[in-house]
């Protein structure tokens, strides 16, 4: 006869953020050995990895902007670091000319944009991660479809990668201290609506 015993624990991840790991231990009666299956073991295993993974989460949901010098497309050097100093939210758009995806995403948002800051006061910086030899075609490509951003050229992929390197397009929406409370990966028509709506959901100054 098995008699199945749980210890709970808790771990502190964060202002605010706690996980509660839960470990399971099968207890034989008759003996008082522990004999984990192999179905178990594999829990056990795994635990560690998806707490591991939470934690990053969390860390990375709550993180402050790190500090990266970029170019713009005129030639002016910008600190990621100082897209807070306005004091309001905003959002940051990774990008490249050869990325179809990305290309509809920012012309989708740049249809309500105005609308956008009149309601928030939000801006939208798009990054391009273009390598040198491709920065030439950034701006054609911003004048072409008529982008109202201030767009800057993350020609190492630097800035990108601090966050993890994700796909592009990713974005990442920041409240007005420069706080990442959002960030998502990829493009479908409408998922734009999801950035409008975190950023409504933020306290109001």
């Amino acid at each position: 006869m098995q008699v199945y015993k749980t210890h709970y624990r808790g771990l502190h991840v964060g202002k605010n953020h706690y996980i509660c790991v839960i470990k399971h231990q099968f207890l034989n009666l008759k003996t008082m050995n522990t004999k984990p299956t192999v179905k178990n073991r594999i829990k056990n295993k795994m635990l560690p990895l998806v707490i591991i993974m939470l934690i990053a989460f969390a860390g990375q949901a709550n993180a402050q902007l790190p500090s990266y010098r970029l170019k713009n497309i005129s030639g002016k050097t910008v600190d990621t670091s100082t897209l807070a100093s306005q004091g309001r939210p905003f959002i940051i758009s990774f990008f490249a000319t050869w990325c179809k995806p990305c290309i509809r995403e920012l012309t989708a948002i740049a249809e309500v944009y105005q609308d956008w800051q009149t309601e928030t006061g939000v801006t939208l910086y798009a990054v391009s991660i273009d390598k040198a030899q491709n920065t030439n075609k950034v701006k054609p490509l911003v004048d072409l479809h008529e982008w109202p951003y201030e767009v800057l050229l993350d020609v190492n992929g630097d800035f990108r990668r601090s966050f993890g390197g994700e796909m592009i397009p990713f974005v990442i929406v920041c409240d007005s201290g420069g706080k990442i409370v959002y960030r998502h990966s990829g493009y479908t028509e409408g998922s734009e609506e999801e950035l409008i709506t975190k950023i409504r959901e933020l306290p109001k100054k």
